[in-house]
């Protein structure tokens, strides 16, 4: 894709189902009626700046709520809200 500072390095995208383990968010998005809402997965392979959110706005879809979810080796998949642990 390409941005204002040049061509992103290939990055995957898939449409999800909003994930069931997601707490609520304080304070809530705003709701709009007419703008439909979607959830996507995007594997990245490199991280620019807010590329996530630059990404999704040059398609026409701007980012309302952005989880990371996983970083390398480094994975949510077993902590919950307020939980954390320490990795050496």
């Amino acid at each position: 894709m390409k941005l204002r500072d040049g061509i992103t390095a290939p990055a995957g995208a898939r449409l999800v189902k909003e994930p069931d383990w997601l707490w609520p968010r304080e304070p809530p998005i705003r709701y709009r009626r007419n703008v439909p809402t979607a959830w996507l997965e995007i594997t990245l392979t490199e991280g620019r700046n807010r590329q996530v959110r630059r990404m999704t706005a040059a398609v026409g879809h701007p980012t309302l709520r952005l989880v990371h979810v996983r970083i390398d080796a480094w994975s949510l998949d077993r902590l919950r809200p307020g939980e954390w642990e320490v990795r050496r």
